[in-house]
């Protein structure tokens, strides 16, 4: 009789795990792991990959005819005047993310404390944040102006000014107020919560920690200084880097209220009417890595700020 060779008794070994308890329970997982995993390679990371390649060509929707071009769309985003005021127009929702995350902390705070119908406000202030994008854009359209603006200038807002003998004002039409409308619609929708996360951080912290201040003699400020605000950093640094990511990456409500007229288009506007009415998926391409760049550093720069004194 011949002996099994030892690669044979290994490939016997290993059907006989495959076939016990464990190797079941693993084989079971590796195979549950793939189907994810898979839409990930296929979804996401290929096509992320095949975004950096196109990002150094001039090509067409359909890649029939491209052509290598090196940084020229960098360059070009960075030089051209069309581009460059979409970062402009960025600042207005940074500045409103700022507003929002203070004023959020501040109704937080308030609604933390032991004030009647706490509960009832938290329900009217998170409601906006559960309604449909589409049709906070289309309200506050509707709030703002009907019609063009110019040759109509009708709205909720400018008949409610017409009852009191106000002139109209034409919101969505005007450079220098159309922005500051969008930033607000912006903060009505999200502020909800913001609100929401801070609370529950607050209401985390334990009462002994107030009450210890209290018999120190801390008055509210105090409080908040040395107690709250320490012990919500984690969230407070979240939650900026979401306002900071939103405001760079904002779309829905401008391109809804104004189509990115008016002096109102955003990057991810911009990289839209690129890509897909001007047809050049390279420059579209290397606008996504410029916004998926500035993301990263602006994340990085934010962890750093509120790292964890050890």
């Amino acid at each position: 009789m011949t002996s099994d060779s030892p690669s044979i008794k290994k490939r016997r070994t290993l059907v006989q795990w495959l076939r016990g308890y464990t190797g079941q329970k693993y084989l079971t997982t590796v195979l549950f792991l793939m189907i994810p995993l898979v839409l990930l390679l296929l979804f996401t990371i290929i096509p992320a990959f095949n975004m950096g390649v196109y990002s150094f060509q001039k090509r067409d929707q359909l890649g029939v005819s491209w052509e290598w071009v090196g940084f020229d769309n960098y360059i070009r985003i960075f030089t051209d005047g069309d581009y460059l005021s979409t970062f402009k127009n960025s600042l207005y929702y940074l500045a409103g993310s700022f507003v929002q995350q203070i004023v959020a902390l501040l109704i937080a705070s308030i609604l933390c404390s032991k004030i009647k119908f706490a509960g009832f406000f938290k329900g009217v202030l998170f409601f906006p944040y559960m309604m449909n994008g589409v049709a906070v854009s289309l309200i506050f359209r509707r709030f703002f102006q009907k019609g063009d603006g110019i040759t109509n200038t009708e709205g909720t807002l400018n008949s409610i000014f017409m009852l009191f003998g106000i002139d109209p004002v034409r919101w969505l039409s005007d450079p220098g107020l159309v922005n500051f409308c969008l930033v607000f619609a912006s903060i009505w929708r999200y502020i909800g919560f913001d609100i929401i996360m801070y609370i529950g951080a607050i209401q985390s912290i334990s009462p002994d920690i107030y009450e210890a201040a209290s018999l120190d003699g801390a008055n509210a400020w105090q409080r908040f200084r040395y107690i709250v605000f320490p012990s919500i950093r984690p969230i407070i640094s979240l939650q900026l880097i979401l306002a900071v990511k939103g405001a760079i990456s904002v779309f829905e409500i401008p391109y809804i209220i104004t189509g990115g007229r008016s002096g109102t288009s955003t990057f991810v506007i911009k990289t839209i009417e690129t890509a897909f009415q001007y047809q050049k998926i390279g420059l579209a391409s290397a606008m996504a890595i410029v916004l998926l760049a500035i993301i990263l550093v602006v994340t990085g720069i934010q962890k750093v700020a509120f790292k964890e004194r050890r």
